[in-house]
C-alpha cells in the first residue's frame, strides 16, 4: 500500500492534536506534516530552505485563518502553480462565513469543511474526510506513467 501524504496547515495546537488522533483512527497507512503558519506552507510545498526534502503531499487540508499569510493566499499560490494545483486542498476551518465559503470555492478548494465545536462532531468530520480522500477518491500518480 503506498503511503498517503497530508499537509496539515493549522495554527491552532489542540486542532492539530484532535485532527491527529481522528486521522490516526482511520488507521489508514499516512504521513501527516504540520505547518502552522501560511508562509510556511509554502515554502514546505515548493521544497525551499529547509524543506529541500520534503515530500508533495497527496491532500493539504488548510485553515482559513492563519498567521504571516492567510489561507486563502496559501489557496490561491497553490491553485496557480504548475506543480502544486492537482493537489486536492480541504478547507478545514472555524469560519462558516458565506463569503469564506464563497471565496474557498472561487479560488479552487476541493471542499470546504467548518470544524464542529462538538469533539466527537469534529473527530466525525476528520475521519470522514480521511476515509473519503485515502480511500474512496482515486487521485493521479504524482508523474504520470
Amino acid at each position: 500500500m503506498k503511503t498517503f501524504n497530508i499537509l496539515l496547515v493549522e495554527d491552532n495546537e489542540g486542532d492539530v492534536i484532535l485532527t491527529l488522533e481522528a486521522l490516526k483512527e482511520e488507521q489508514a497507512d499516512e504521513y501527516v506534516s504540520v505547518i502552522s503558519d501560511g508562509q510556511e506552507a509554502l515554502h514546505f510545498l515548493r521544497q525551499e530552505g529547509r524543506y529541500a526534502g520534503a515530500i508533495i503531499p497527496d491532500l493539504i487540508l488548510l485553515d482559513i485563518n492563519l498567521p504571516k499569510m492567510d489561507g486563502k493566499e496559501v489557496l490561491t499560490s497553490i491553485k496557480t502553480d504548475e506543480k502544486l494545483k492537482k493537489i486536492p486542498v480541504i478547507v478545514l476551518t472555524s469560519s462558516s462565513s458565506e463569503k469564506d465559503i464563497f471565496d474557498a470555492y472561487r479560488l479552487q478548494a476541493n471542499c470546504y469543511v467548518t470544524k464542529p465545536l462538538n469533539l466527537h462532531a469534529f473527530t466525525t468530520a476528520v475521519r470522514s474526510i480521511g476515509e473519503f480522500w485515502m480511500k474512496t477518491v482515486q487521485l493521479p500518480q504524482t508523474k504520470p506513467v
